[in-house]
C-alpha cells in the first residue's frame, strides 16, 4: 500500500463544492482510501488566468500504481467538466498527484514528485496542514521553503471543521 498526496484545485463554477464532491468520487474507487483532507484555501493564480482558486490537499492510500492512479484522476477530472484548451486554462477541476511515497519517476505523463510543489504556497500550505514534518526528496523539509513564497497570498476558507484561525491574506 502506497501513501500518495493530491491536490485539488478550481476556479470555474462552485470550486468548494466540486472539490468536495471530487474528494467523495475518489474515495468511491475500492482502491483508494483517503486519510486525511485539508481545509479549503483561496488564491490569486499564479503563472494561470482566470479568478482566484480554491485548493485543497487530500493524503490516500492506494494499491495502484503512480500511472493507474493519474489516469483515474484525470477520470474524474472529466467527470466534472475538465477542459484543456491551453496549458495553464482556467477551470472547472486540476487534480495533481503531488507526492506518491517517496517515488520519483519522470516521464512526459508523470513527473514525481511534482515539479512545482516548492513554488505554489497553494500546495504548501494544505499539504503541511495534513502533515506538517512532510518532507521531499532531495528538498528537506517542506515547511522550510514557505518564507521563499511569502509573496504569495493565500487565505485559509472558514467552515465549521477549519476555522480561519490565521487571518486573511496570509503571507506566511
Amino acid at each position: 500500500m502506497a501513501r500518495a498526496y493530491i491536490g485539488l484545485g478550481g476556479n470555474i463554477g462552485d470550486a468548494r463544492q466540486i472539490l468536495t464532491d471530487a474528494v467523495v468520487c475518489l474515495a468511491q474507487f475500492p482502491e483508494i482510501s483517503i486519510n486525511a483532507r485539508s481545509c479549503f484555501y483561496i488564491s490569486a493564480p499564479v503563472e494561470a488566468l482566470g479568478g482566484d482558486y480554491i485548493n485543497n490537499v487530500i493524503s490516500v492510500d492506494t494499491d495502484l500504481d503512480p500511472i493507474v492512479l493519474l489516469r483515474l484522476c484525470q477520470s474524474v477530472e472529466q467527470r466534472f467538466g475538465r477542459e484543456r484548451p491551453y496549458e495553464n486554462a482556467p477551470r472547472t477541476l486540476d487534480i495533481d498527484i503531488l507526492m506518491y511515497d517517496n517515488i520519483t519517476h519522470n516521464t512526459p505523463e508523470l513527473i514525481l514528485p511534482h515539479p512545482r510543489i516548492t513554488e505554489r504556497m497553494f500546495v504548501l500550505l494544505p499539504l503541511l496542514e495534513i502533515d506538517s514534518e512532510i518532507e521531499l526528496p532531495n528538498h528537506g523539509k517542506l515547511k522550510d521553503k514557505l518564507p521563499d513564497l511569502s509573496w504569495q497570498k493565500i487565505e485559509k476558507l472558514p467552515n465549521k471543521y477549519c476555522p480561519n484561525s490565521m487571518g486573511s491574506n496570509l503571507s506566511h
